[in-house]
């Protein structure tokens, strides 16, 4: 059975079972590596894409349950010359430490302003508040987090 969806608006084609992770195949397939592998079980956030524009936990989705769907990675946001907002904020406020977490953070943010374009700091804590971050940057991420309100505030204009 071919299960096609798009991916960082690639289009792609897959031979496998529709019960394969989600987060299997964008690393081991199209070796994307911005979704990590965290706790296998969708609850530290680390393996976070867009599906549809809607923050969705890659390694408990199944390939067939994004058939036919929008997939954004961390890749797909900007590239290093032009990062998107969201990147952008991460990267000026050095909002991570180890970097694990990263994927996760970002990808929230940026679905959560898709949706809510000027959250208050109570709004992103309770967003980011199942995004697990070992190294306990907590308050960078929020301070990167409150940054990217105002770049896509900018971005807009």
């Amino acid at each position: 059975m071919t299960i096609r969806l798009a991916v960082n608006g690639q289009d792609h084609a897959f031979d496998l079972p529709p019960q394969t992770s989600l987060l299997e195949v964008l690393r081991n397939d199209l070796g994307l590596n911005g979704p990590k592998y965290g706790c296998g079980y969708g609850e530290c956030g680390a393996c976070s894409v867009l599906v549809d524009g809607q923050a969705a936990r890659a390694c408990v989705m199944t390939l067939g349950a994004v058939a036919g769907r929008q997939v954004t990675t961390l890749e797909g946001l900007g590239t290093p010359e032009a990062p998107h907002p969201v990147q952008r904020a991460f990267i000026e406020e050095e909002g991570a430490q180890c970097g694990y977490c990263l994927n996760g953070m970002i990808v929230t943010v940026t679905a959560l302003l898709r949706d809510t374009p000027a959250p208050d700091r109570a709004t992103l804590a309770r967003a980011l508040r199942h995004n697990l971050c070992r190294c306990g940057t907590h308050l960078e991420i929020l301070r990167a987090a409150e940054r990217a309100v105002t770049l896509m505030a900018e971005a807009r204009k």
